[in-house]
């Protein structure tokens, strides 16, 4: 059963989380830093060519509620893991356990979000099989506000360290964080990369991939930028039909 959170008061401590706009449809993402969004890796790329949708062309609007939003920042650049980058170079666009093992992304922001906005969550080591999770999310059919699942379960782990769980998620909820909670925290486990939309999900682990991850973004940040008499070329997208969770068995 779902929480839907169809006012601001059911919002507060969920700031963070927020919606992800992109062209021709939507995903979940939150912030795991000031600057710093969390999603899935096939948010990002066009669904049916597997192109990289430009940063510019993405917004992410923190504790999005019909129409408002708690604050709204474009994606300045983003990155993926080589693994997930490299089938998309190879055209294997199908979410098989390779994909969903490699299925993050993380966004830097325009300019950070203050702490009198959002307060970014933490990821969190992998748990034990049956730990009690939860999933929040803008999914098909409830876009415009934010619902949480807060009664499922870790259901396995998987080759790759991709982890199950028996959590109901639809279109929309790409990306979308699972949390566990710790010590009365909530801390983020996954983020939703594909499922069946009958109580079966699946995404990565988490802590390898984003560490490395942040890495990579450190360095971009380091290194010279680009003169006005220089021209960076960057890739577009593709308009999109859709984006959203991809239902197929890693």
């Amino acid at each position: 059963m779902f929480d839907v959170m169809d006012n601001r008061g059911k919002l507060l401590g969920w700031e963070a989380v927020g919606r992800l706009d992109l062209p021709g449809g939507f995903c979940t993402g939150a912030l795991i830093a000031r600057d710093i969004v969390l999603t899935a890796a096939h948010c990002v790329h066009d669904r049916a060519s597997g192109q990289p949708v430009a940063a510019e062309r993405i917004t992410f609007r923190a504790g999005y509620h019909r129409g408002t939003e708690i604050t709204a920042r474009r994606v300045r650049r983003w990155v993926v893991p080589t693994a997930y980058a490299a089938l998309m170079t190879r055209g294997e666009m199908r979410m098989t356990g390779a994909a969903v093992a490699s299925d993050v992304a993380l966004l830097q922001l325009e300019s950070p979000v203050s702490a009198a906005e959002a307060d970014p969550f933490r990821v969190h080591e992998m748990p034990a099989e049956g730990a009690v999770v939860s999933v929040a999310s803008y999914g098909e059919g409830r876009a415009e506000v934010l619902s949480r699942e807060p009664g499922c379960h870790v259901t396995g782990r998987f080759r790759g360290d991709v982890l199950g769980f028996d959590c109901d998620v639809t279109f929309g909820s790409s990306g979308a964080p699972v949390f566990l909670r710790e010590n009365g925290r909530l801390r983020i486990l996954s983020v939703i990369s594909s499922g069946t939309g009958r109580g079966v999900a699946y995404g990565p682990s988490l802590p390898e991939l984003v560490a490395t991850l942040r890495g990579r973004l450190m360095q971009e940040e380091a290194r010279p930028k680009v003169t006005a008499g220089a021209r960076r070329i960057t890739v577009g997208g593709n308009t999109r039909e859709g984006i959203g969770a991809r239902f197929v068995r890693p």
